[in-house]
């Protein structure tokens, strides 16, 4: 499995590469490469994440030299596909464009790390709120049972008196 998604990261990486290369001098603007530029940013995190994961199908598998030394390659392959992106571009549109890019995308990931953990915390309170409600309901619900139960018995006691 790990096999298979560092195959399909590295895939993903050398066919935006390729893309970008065959088609970096005919752009008008980094908008016609920018999808090509996000499969080139999934698929070295593809590669990365396969790297991270342990494998499941047994320990040989995991730490075999055979698949280290694949999963360092192919890092270091993805890095230098980036690297080669990034002169490309620099090359096309002006230096600092690809730094621009990275600083955009790092801005924009970490935005929707902040919503998510808004949001989150959002639900969180959310939940907390409910049950809290819910706490009241209950105890406002036994208050009254005990205070029927209570009315209940001095009706009861009062009417024995009387009968009496």
């Amino acid at each position: 499995m790990v096999v298979a998604e560092v195959l399909t990261g590295i895939a993903l990486v050398q066919q935006s590469v390729k893309f970008i290369k065959e088609n970096i001098s005919t752009v008008q603007d980094i908008g016609q490469i920018a999808n090509q530029i996000d499969d080139l940013f999934a698929g070295e995190k593809q590669v990365q994440q396969a790297r991270a994961k342990k494998s499941g199908s047994g320990l040989g598998d995991q730490f075999g030299v055979d698949t280290v030394a694949k999963e360092i390659i192919d890092a270091r392959i993805a890095a230098e596909n980036l690297a080669e992106v990034a002169r490309l571009v620099d090359f096309r549109f002006g230096h600092g464009t690809w730094a621009g890019i990275i600083a955009e995308r790092a801005k924009r990931i970490q935005e929707a790390k902040e919503l998510a953990a808004a949001a989150r915390r959002k639900k969180i309170q959310a939940d907390r709120e409910f049950e809290e409600g819910v706490k009241q309901f209950f105890l406002i619900g036994v208050i009254i049972a005990v205070a029927f139960a209570l009315i209940i018995f001095l009706m009861v006691s009062v009417a024995k008196a009387f009968i009496v």
